[in-house]
């Protein structure tokens, strides 16, 4: 097995792992977090009733922390469970979380 694959490989044990540990609701949905080579990904689901309540996307992880805090303070969301997706929390996971706590989310 090659490095990147087994790179891929532990993420998704790390996720697994932390989704088995973690679930959202309608009060205090789950703020998932991906990441691909060019964008970062961010979305808050109900995992009760399986449905995306708010999401957005963009190549700056502050803004995108912003823009998904102001659109779930604008329907009323101000406390959610944060799931990063495996990542290790440094760079951008840690920006976007910064961010949308500063912008009103708390968790």
């Amino acid at each position: 097995m090659n490095q990147v694959n087994s790179k891929i490989q532990q993420r998704n044990r790390r996720r697994k792992r932390i989704r088995a540990k973690i679930s959202g609701t309608s009060e205090r949905p789950r703020l998932s977090v991906f990441k691909s080579n060019t964008a970062i990904y961010a979305q808050l689901i109900d995992d009760a009733s399986e449905k995306t309540l708010v999401s957005s996307k963009g190549t700056n992880a502050s803004k995108v922390g912003e823009s998904l805090a102001k659109s779930a303070l604008a329907k009323k969301i101000t406390s959610v469970v944060f799931d990063r997706g495996g990542y290790i929390y440094t760079g951008k996971v840690a920006s976007l979380a910064e961010s949308a706590r500063k912008f009103g989310l708390k968790f």
